[in-house]
């Protein structure tokens, strides 16, 4: 809450109207309000919910009535409701203990479990468990790298980057973002780290090495906000670069671009955009492959140059660079900025909320689930400071501080991890301009600005707008400058201010507490900040000694800074806790000693820049007496100023940047890479014949196999084993047809085997196809799909015997199941272009002679092993299924005196990239997201879903999906994501969601033959509209699935002509 100041007051009320109402005039005193029962109003008006502010209003209404009847009456209410709210806020309390304790004995569990797996010696930096050691965590930005503290160091470090031409993909999707005259503060989404992210992208673009920085946002073209954020493209200009001009190029620098995506016409806030992250996905891969192509031409000598990393900056956009990390296999990093579970906490702390009301609001829970996707996907996670990891990440699944160590010593031993994985954590603070501030080092007493201040130069406007609150304006100036927010704790500083008669003789106090126009516009809780702030400034007579201007623009601070340095002033920051203090680094570029929190992140700065003092944010006396001791004491104010201009360089953004890219070179270098290029598949893509197809077979090159089904391929006879055993063959044709003769014996021999040869001819039709249609229908039986895939053949009748219209089948089955389905149902596998099985994590293309193969046993499917090395990243493997096979053994249902086992591993069905099993009884395993945090507590990557109604379990690879694999499609072969139409049911798998976002249309099939969802489809963290818009015009909901409804439904889109 926002002070107790106000329920103290109504207590002693309460109080002082106690011996008023006695014993013996209390029932008549209920007799005489008529029928009112205080039970009854507790129980329909407080249970039902309560607003503090309507609180804090009912007191003042009390205490202006004249009746003491009527007054006491409304005390008594007030002392049920404030009984209340302590009530709810313990009821809650205790829950989180429960859940915290729970979750504490799923992390030792899951740590134990994680350690008998990796059963070798452990050394001695595996076996402790303190977490003093940085290096376990995090890298300290000192003394592992040297500085760049000159301008020597860094010419001569930037001869060693200057033949990299390195391009940089950044992420920030919320928010208004450009690069001038940045509108910081007009919102909650318009704060700090847009200027970050921008800041960042403009310095990196400056870096030596570097040559082109994208950062990607949102397109906004509202009519609430300025023209600007319309633009699809802003150049950024680079400060510092003068020496590196000649390394500039054609589409070097750093650029703001926008993609457009959401409502076009609507600025909407962040909480709002998780519908909507799909579709920017695509339309950033379809820019980033554009501009990958524009510079292979400039620098690449013809070949794309990928990204070396991309950057995901807070939740919303680190969910977005997981999903583009993954379709583009480059490298992914993370900065979270402000973390969802620290946010949880520390709101259900406060009492006021449910854990339900608070995820209705902020969408919690599917923030949270994106920032554990960002720890499952990452590479690096950058952060300011080491609370951050210790008190913030240490909260999530996906990281474990113990665990971390463990597995980062095993890595430097180069002993095997069994499939567990750790983003390392680095800590780099933000950085700083500071070309615009001059300081003079020399003469204490002089003016702090230096040449930017002369007699002749007027004052800044700002500074008589604070100076006019001031009885004697020349004394030394404390400066706050922070939101009138609750977690900021400027109460307990006015408080320190007013009771200590010394410091106030001795100083002023600036209280910058943002804009406002009037206090009843305020939000409520900002209200009652500076409400309260006013009635102390008045209880303890502070007129004359606090300035508290209401207006200032974001150009006025560096001013307001200067002026505080100007009078010999000290800056704080006495929030209770404070993530990084960036205001703290800006007071000391100007020569302001400090006076700071010792939660957070200005223990780090203050290590740093040892220029202030630390205090306890809850010590009104020890922030009173470092206040006044810097104040008073003219040697130690000078040395703290001194030190703070002497380090501050630590924190410029050229240092941030080194930094940065000596982290980013540390990381594996990934990106696409084929194993036959696409001008041979054009080539090829003209003719279908069997001599063009028997040729392409030669290519071993292209790296795809051939295979009855999507089982695992143990048998040895390789394509290059048999070609070595065939290479005397004098007729090379003769010699490859001998070779798939001997296959496909050999094919009715064994039931697996893994064979590389293969016909690419028919892979590059789909960048021809105009449209592709997706089947995904998931809730189905197998009767019902076959009559939906052929619905679907004859409503695009026309234009699927022209080829204009391709088609995927995209399904958790196998691919020797699908065969048999089709079998069944009289459709040639040549129907379609590819089969995406096992939820995504294979991906098939018929044989080009499929039509002339009718018995299951003889036809052969064309697996991309591409598509593998995509989706390979994080992979578990043997481990993650040991793991998975000692968990089922535990999911067991007791019958009688015996107990049975739900869940069995599916051997069949598995496959190298998927751990399939078998579920006897839905309603007893658990849901995805708990068996996901179990994989994840043990340091195991994957992506866990349910299929078949919820009676098999598959594991894939964290970034394998079945909507990942048409973004790889688009990626290999050019398959536009915007000329795919997906077919879905009402429900479907519990990778549902993905397929119904993106730029692609969407026709959901709505029907009898859709199975009702089981409960585990349901047991998701967040409502599905949470993540999905079912409003937006490229979903279209089609009742039935006969040929004239999916006709319509694909006239409504503009597909077809009516």
């Amino acid at each position: 809450m926002a002070g107790n100041d106000w329920i103290n007051s109504y207590l002693e009320a309460i109080l002082d109207a106690g011996p008023v109402i006695d014993a013996s005039k209390s029932s008549l005193l209920l007799r005489e309000r008529g029928r009112f029962s205080p039970t009854r109003y507790f129980v329909e008006e407080v249970i039902t919910g309560f607003d503090e502010t309507d609180l804090y209003k009912t007191w003042v209404r009390a205490a202006a009535m004249r009746s003491p009847q009527e007054r006491n009456t409304r005390l008594e209410n007030m002392c049920w409701r404030i009984w209340n709210l302590a009530r709810k806020k313990k009821q809650i309390e205790g829950e989180e203990a429960l859940r915290m304790s729970k979750r504490r004995l799923e992390r030792e569990r899951g740590r134990r479990d994680a350690t008998a797996d990796m059963s070798e010696d452990l050394s001695e930096g595996e076996k402790g468990d303190i977490v003093s050691d940085l290096s376990a965590h995090g890298d300290s930005t000192r003394g592992r790298l040297p500085r760049i503290s000159s301008v020597d160091a860094m010419e001569a470090w930037s001869n060693q980057l200057k033949e990299k031409k390195l391009y940089i993909v950044l992420i920030s999707i919320h928010g208004l973002i450009r690069g001038e005259n940045m509108e910081l503060g007009r919102d909650s989404d318009t704060g700090g780290q847009v200027k970050y992210v921008v800041e960042l992208a403009r310095a990196l673009g400056s870096m030596p090495g570097v040559y082109r920085v994208d950062l990607l946002t949102r397109q906004i073209s509202a009519p609430d906000v300025d023209w600007s954020y319309g633009e699809p493209t802003e150049m950024l200009t680079l400060r510092n670069s003068e020496n590196f001009m000649h390394e500039m190029g054609e589409s070097s620098g750093a650029y703001i671009v926008r993609i457009p995506f959401g409502p076009k016409d609507k600025y909407i806030p962040k909480e709002f955009l998780w519908p909507h992250i799909q579709e920017f996905v695509d339309g950033a891969l379809v820019h980033i492959m554009q501009m990958s192509k524009v510079l292979g031409e400039q620098i690449g000598g013809g070949q794309p140059v990928w990204p070396v990393a991309i950057h995901g900056h807070y939740a919303d956009a680190g969910d977005s660079a997981a999903l583009l990390s993954g379709a583009l296999n480059v490298p992914m990093l993370f900065t979270g900025h402000s973390l969802g579970r620290d946010k949880l906490e520390q709101l259900l702390k406060q009492g006021r909320q449910t854990r339900e009301e608070i995820n209705m609001m902020y969408k919690i829970m599917r923030r949270i689930e994106a920032e554990e996707l960002s720890l499952d996907a990452s590479e690096i996670v950058i952060t300011s400071t080491r609370q951050e990891i210790e008190q913030q990440w240490q909260l999530y699944d996906g990281f474990d501080v113990i665990l971390e160590r463990k597995l980062r010593a095993r890595i430097k031993r180069g002993v095997s991890c069994y499939g567990r994985f750790m983003p390392r954590m680095v800590i780099i603070p933000p950085g700083m301009e500071f070309h615009h501030v001059v300081v003079h080092d020399g003469d204490m007493d002089g003016e702090v600005e230096g040449s930017e201040d002369n007699s002749s130069s007027p004052d800044p406007p700002i500074w008589s707008e604070i100076m006019r609150f001031f009885t004697n304006p020349r004394k030394p100036m404390i400066l706050a400058l922070a939101r009138p927010d609750p977690k900021k704790n400027i109460t307990t500083l006015v408080k320190a201010f007013g009771e200590c008669r010394p410091l106030r003789e001795l100083a002023n106090l600036t209280l910058i507490m943002g804009n406002r126009e009037a206090i009843d516009d305020m939000s409520s809780t900002n209200s009652t900040v500076l409400t309260s702030v006013l009635k102390l400034i008045d209880k303890y007579d502070l007129y004359g000694q606090v300035a508290y201007p209401k207006h200032h623009k974001q150009s006025d601070v560096p001013d307001i800074y200067r002026l505080a340095a100007k009078t010999k002033g000290v800056f704080i920051n006495p929030a209770f806790i404070e993530p990084f203090g960036l205001t703290l680094i800006e007071a000391a570029a100007y020569g302001l000693p400090i006076v700071a929190t010792k939660n957070g992140g200005p223990v780090d700065i203050h290590r740093v820049l040892d220029n202030g003092l630390l205090v306890d944010p809850h010590d009104q006396q020890a922030i009173a007496d470092a206040l006044y001791k810097l104040v008073s004491d003219k040697q130690l104010w000078s040395r703290c100023r001194q030190n703070g201009l002497k380090n501050i360089h630590l924190f410029s953004w050229p240092e941030h940047c080194k930094t940065y890219l000596s982290r980013l070179a540390t990381c594996r270098p990934r990106h696409p890479q084929w194993k036959r290029s696409e001008e041979d598949g054009i080539e090829d893509s003209e003719s279908d014949s069997r001599d063009d197809s028997l040729r392409d077979i030669q290519d071993i090159s292209l790296n795809l196999k051939l295979s009855l089904d999507g089982e695992k391929a143990e048998d040895s006879g390789t394509l290059d084993s048999i070609l070595e055993s065939e290479e005397r063959a004098v007729n090379e044709k003769s010699r490859v047809e001998h070779i798939v003769s001997k296959l496909s014996k050999s094919v009715v021999r064994a039931t697996q085997k893994d064979v590389s040869s293969e016909n690419s001819s028919k892979l590059p039709i789909l960048r021809r196809r105009k449209h592709i249609f997706v089947i995904a229908v998931d809730s189905v039986s197998n009767t019902d799909l076959v009559g939906i895939i052929k619905s679907i053949f004859e409503a695009a009748r026309k234009d699927r015997t022209s080829g204009s219209f391709g088609f995927i089948l995209s399904t958790s089955l196998t691919i020797s199941e699908i065969h048999s389905i089709l079998i069944a149902g009289g459709i040639p596998a040549t129907d379609f272009d590819a089969f995406i099985c096992n939820s995504g994590s294979d991906l098939y293309y018929p044989s080009p002679n499929s039509d002339e193969m009718l018995s299951s046993s003889e036809l052969s499917f064309a697996i991309d092993e591409d598509y593998h090395s995509q989706i390979e990243h994080r992979w578990g493997g043997e481990g993650l299924r040991k793991t998975l096979v000692r968990w089922a053994a535990s999911v067991v249902e007791k019958k009688g005196e015996g107990e049975e086992q739900i869940v069995i591993e599916d051997d069949q069905r598995s496959s190298t990239f998927c751990h399939a099993f078998n579920v006897k009884n839905p309603a007893l395993v658990p849901p995805v997201k708990e068996l996901r945090k179990l994989m994840r507590i043990q340091a195991l990557r994957c992506h866990v879903l349910y299929s078949h109604d919820g009676t098999k379990l598959h594991v894939i690879p964290v970034l394998a999906s079945r909507s990942q694999a048409l973004r790889y499609l688009f990626v290999r072969w050019g398959a536009e994501l915007s000329n795919m139409v997906v077919f879905v049911g009402e429900s479907g798998d519990t990778d549902y969601e993905g397929l119904l976002g993106g730029i692609h249309k969407t026709i959901i099939l709505k029907g009898a033959f859709n199975l009702a969802p089981s409960q585990l489809h349901a047991a998701r963290s967040y409502p599905l509209r949470d993540v999905v818009d079912f409003d937006s015009p490229t979903v279209v909901q089609c009742e039935g699935c006969n040929t004239n409804g999916i006709q319509s439904s694909l006239s409504q889109l503009g597909l077809l002509k009516e």
